[in-house]
């Protein structure tokens, strides 16, 4: 029994093992055929029976098949139709009648990354390594069910199977080195999210040295014999010069030497302060410059660009736009005695400092400044005696010429650094005895000589001459009041000295000038006649003040008085052409350099009056104080070459510049086909206009 007992499980197993698989295979039979049938199914089998509502229309065929179309439309029935806001511009609630339409349901952001790129096949390469690494799991999860299933009747019949354990073990072993070599590493995946702070260190740039080569600064021999008897002659010398100075100082006053010393102190203190100045000059002129232009930039573009838009409204009307004030803290209490701008340089200009006022004459100072720098003149020149006139140069723009309060006259060189003159009058070289009130330069001479002339109370016109270094003068006339001539002793004629104020050469005739007096005359005189005048005005009934030839028409000139009068002449007439009363005295007056009817005046009451002949003959377009102060008076006026400004001088030190507005500048205007005549003939013609206007209504009166 044992033995047939014994046999019997190795023929049993291989039935139990089909049956287990024919039982699984029946049990998936019959879970597919329950998918397959389910419940219910009878139900809709069945036909159904249409449910028709009470209420429902009864159509007919041809209703039915009428076919109705329905467009369809992007617009939201949800969207509100009736959104009310605030217009702040109308002050009312307005209905806003555009509407968004538009339904977001859902939204991603992504990125798209094309498949040829490196970023794309990388990823490529990671998605093939995930999918291999999950099939090689799934192979082996489903091997390891299959050996579990082999391995439970396995254990029940340990006891008779002793061999199959130990191959299965090297099986399994042969198995677990397949899983580990097909198992890929895992790669870690950076979290995009995590922020992480790094702290980097810049790059230092390398210094880089420049070199330059330099041309050697030239070099010359110098050599000299030093014999006994040089060196005698040289300390000679230096005795000699030392003596002559011993002399000098016994002669000097006390009072003299101590303002010597002084002096000389002075100049020591400053030489030693200008050596070291000296070196950053040029620079500290520089950085000044920049300062500047940005502190009065506004003012620089109002000089540039603006313009006064309001002059449309006007009625033949303008106004004056204040730019620069110019004052130095070393004039403050001088008064402004002349104006001149610069031939050549057209933002530079000449300011003299004197004083009017006979009882308070003190020093004079010769300020030259710049437009670009108004905080600062470029140069500054003092003077023991007040500076009454100034004229520049038209060819030599750096040599100034200025006439003093005493009488004399003296030439300032821009060029040199030394603040005193490079030339000077004196007592031996006949000066004036009463205060220079003009000077012009004038032609040079034959012999290529520098000359200008120069009027004084003093009833002389001088010419002076720069001969070697040295002024020397010609008197060209003496002016005599006609009709008073007095008999002295001894049957002797005195004539009464002519007051000389102010004077000014034609532009085309050279030997034509004209001259202004105390006594109100003008004189039409010739370089040519000093005997003799060639005409006299009666034009004032106090001093003239100012002549002025104008600049287009040969026949016309304009002067002013402390009579509160301007008046206007033809050379030709010897009464006035038109005759302005300004309210008060007329300190200077000028013609405008772009037009031959404009002309501009200051009065001592503190008001610049520009007056357009061709606008109106009977009164001023611009009426317009100037000074802060009623007190402060205005001495001169000028108006620049080119730019449409003009600066007028006060009685306190102060230059203020300002523009002129269009309408004091009009042109004339651009017909339809027809080109715009300008030029000299077309001024000249202007003003003759006026004047045979005036010519004619004489000759009827």
């Amino acid at each position: 029994m044992l033995p047939a007992s014994s046999k019997m499980p190795h023929k049993q197993p291989p039935p139990r093992k089909q049956s287990i698989t024919m039982g699984r295979g029946a049990r998936k039979r019959d879970e597919d055929s329950g998918t397959e049938v389910g419940e219910g199914t009878d139900e809709w089998v069945q036909s159904k029976a249409t449910v028709k509502p009470p209420d429902q229309l009864d159509l007919t065929d041809a209703e039915l098949k009428e076919e109705f179309t329905r467009i369809l439309t992007a617009n939201n029935p949800h969207a509100p139709q009736n959104i009310v806001r605030y217009s702040f511009k109308e002050g009312t609630y307005k209905l806003i009648g555009f509407v968004d339409q538009l339904a977001v349901h859902f939204t991603q952001v992504g990125n798209l990354i094309p498949k040829d790129s490196d970023e794309g096949r990388r990823q490529h390469y990671r998605d093939e390594l995930a999918a291999g690494s999950q099939e090689s799991t799934k192979v082996v999860i489903s091997e390891t069910e299959i050996l579990e299933e082999e391995e439970e009747p396995k254990e029940a019949e340990a006891g008779s199977q002793t061999d199959v354990p130990i191959v299965e073990a090297s099986e399994k072993v042969a198995e677990e080195e397949l899983m580990t070599s097909k198992q890929p590493k895992e790669r870690k995946l950076t979290n995009k999210f995590n922020f992480s702070e790094r702290a980097s260190q810049t790059f230092n740039n390398p210094l880089r040295d420049r070199e330059c080569q330099m041309e050697p600064p030239p070099r010359t021999n110098f050599s000299a014999t030093a014999n006994q008897w040089e060196i005698y002659d040289a300390y000679m010398e230096e005795l000699e010069k030392q003596e002559k100075t011993k002399e000098k100082e016994k002669t000097k006053t006390p009072v003299a030497k101590k303002m010597g010393k002084m002096a000389m102190r002075k100049m020591t203190s400053m030489e030693s302060q200008s050596d070291d100045i000296t070196k950053v000059t040029q620079a500290a002129k520089i950085v000044e410059r920049m300062v500047n232009q940005n502190t009065y930039d506004d003012v620089a573009q109002d000089f540039k660009y603006y313009e006064d838009a309001a002059d449309e409204y006007r009625d033949q009307e303008g106004t004056l736009l204040p730019l620069w004030k110019f004052q130095n803290d070393k004039a403050k209490r001088l008064a402004v005695t002349a104006l001149c701008w610069n031939p050549k340089y057209n933002d530079l200009f000449a300011v003299g400092h004197g004083s009017y006022d006979f009882m308070k004459q003190s020093r004079g100072m010769l300020l030259v400044y710049s437009m670009k720098n108004p905080s600062f003149p470029e140069y500054i020149f003092s003077s023991e005696s007040g500076i009454m006139c100034l004229d520049m140069h038209v060819d030599h723009p750096y040599l100034v010429v200025v006439g003093h309060y005493d009488g004399n006259v003296a030439i300032y060189n821009l060029k040199k650094p030394h603040s005193q003159p490079s030339f000077r009058s004196s007592a031996k070289s006949g000066k004036h005895t009463d205060p220079v009130w003009q000077v012009r330069w004038q032609k040079d001479d034959m012999d290529h000589n520098l000359n200008f002339f120069s009027v004084s109370s003093d009833g002389r016109i001088v010419s002076w001459t720069l001969v070697k270094s040295e002024l020397v003068h010609t008197d060209v006339i003496k002016l005599k009041v006609e009709g008073s001539t007095t008999e002295g002793l001894e049957g002797l004629q005195i004539h009464t000295v002519g007051c000389g104020t102010a004077f000014d050469f034609h532009r085309e005739i050279d030997y034509l000038f004209l001259v202004g007096t105390e006594e109100g005359k003008i004189y039409k005189c010739s370089k040519s006649y000093s005997s003799q005048f060639l005409d006299t005005y009666d034009a004032h009934n106090m001093a003239v003040d100012a002549v002025s030839w104008n600049p287009y028409h040969t026949k016309v000139f304009m002067s002013c008085s402390s009579d509160w009068t301007v008046k206007i002449w033809d050379h030709t007439i010897k009464t006035p052409m038109f005759i302005y009363d300004l309210n008060s005295a007329v300190g200077d007056v000028a013609w405008a350099p772009y037009s031959s009817t404009v002309f501009a005046a200051v009065t001592t009451n503190g008001k610049t009056h520009v007056f357009d002949l061709s606008i109106n003959k009977y009164e001023a377009i611009c009426n317009q104080p100037v000074v802060a102060k009623k007190k402060n008076k205005l001495t001169h006026v000028q108006f620049n070459p080119i730019h449409p400004i003009i600066i007028v001088g006060d009685d306190r030190g102060h230059v203020t510049c300002l523009k002129l507005s269009p309408n004091l500048r009009k042109m004339p205007k651009e017909k339809k086909g027809q080109e715009v005549q300008k030029g000299p003939a077309v001024e000249i013609a202007k003003l003759d206009k006026l004047l045979n206007l005036v010519r004619e209504v004489k000759t009827k009166t």
